[in-house]
């Protein structure tokens, strides 16, 4: 048994990939960048932002007066709905083949200071409900293969606005990592005929070192083989293959993880 004070690597179960980790690097003096925190004094409305409610985005498009939560196409997409169907190939060493998808933008709530842990569980919930809605409706297209609900948080991160909104990426082919990780979470099912996050949350419920919540639908931890500040994961105690599986509790579970 090896002492984890000492650098090592760990194993990422999902991808296979090594993770070096050096225990004794976080006692080294820092001189280097230190970046500014954000300014946590921003008004409840923003004239100036394209998400505000009633306010023209970027492409001149007028937000309606929402309420709740606020979800359209995004107006500058990564991939676009309408590409055509084509391949590159340049003596099979040079090849390239077109990406067809659909990019959506929520924003949480009308208001322009809110993020999501700040908002009430009940607002939550409707954030929760639009993503399970969007995500059905965009799986009735047969030519899309996955949907990818994420956050891009703070400037550092890339995100273009600071009022509070995630996106939907939806698109006509799976992403290397899905692959990766669908294939060995089958093996390990194959072998062992038990799921391979089911195993490895019940080893991290007994160790309880890296468990933030645990309730009755969710598990929130940092996973074994992190390798960012602050990194996450959230994995249902049921087996879901999607969030459009989710019932009204495990919604209402759900929001209150994302909330606390």
């Amino acid at each position: 048994m090896i002492d984890l004070d000492q650098p090592h690597h760990r194993i990422n179960l999902l991808t296979g990939e090594k993770v070096l980790v050096s225990p004794h690097r976080s006692k080294r003096p820092w001189q280097g960048k230190v970046e500014q925190l954000p300014s946590t004094d921003r008004p409840q409305y923003d004239p100036k932002c394209y998400l505000c409610p009633s306010n023209a985005r970027a492409d001149g498009t007028i937000n309606p007066d929402y309420k709740d939560t606020y979800v359209f196409v995004n107006d500058f997409s990564a991939i676009l709905e309408n590409t055509p169907v084509e391949q590159y190939n340049h003596a099979n060493l040079l090849q390239a083949t077109t990406e067809r998808g659909i990019c959506k933008v929520i924003t949480f709530s009308p208001r322009h200071d809110l993020t999501l842990p700040e908002m009430e569980v009940e607002d939550i919930v409707k954030v929760v409900n639009l993503w399970q809605k969007e995500f059905n409706e965009l799986s009735q297209k047969d030519w899309i293969k996955y949907i990818q609900i994420f956050e891009n948080k703070g400037e550092i991160m890339g995100c273009s606005n600071p009022h509070p909104h995630g996106q939907i990426w939806s698109q006509s082919s799976l992403p290397n990592e899905i692959l990766i990780e669908s294939y060995r979470q089958k093996e390990y099912f194959d072998t062992h005929g038990v799921s391979l996050l089911e195993a490895y949350v019940d080893i991290e419920r007994k160790l309880d070192q890296r468990i933030i919540i645990d309730n009755n639908h969710f598990v929130a931890l940092v996973p074994f083989w992190a390798t960012w500040p602050y990194e996450t994961m959230i994995v249902s105690k049921k087996h879901r293959q999607h969030i459009g599986q989710f019932t009204e509790n495990e919604k209402l579970s759900l929001a209150a993880t994302c909330g606390s």
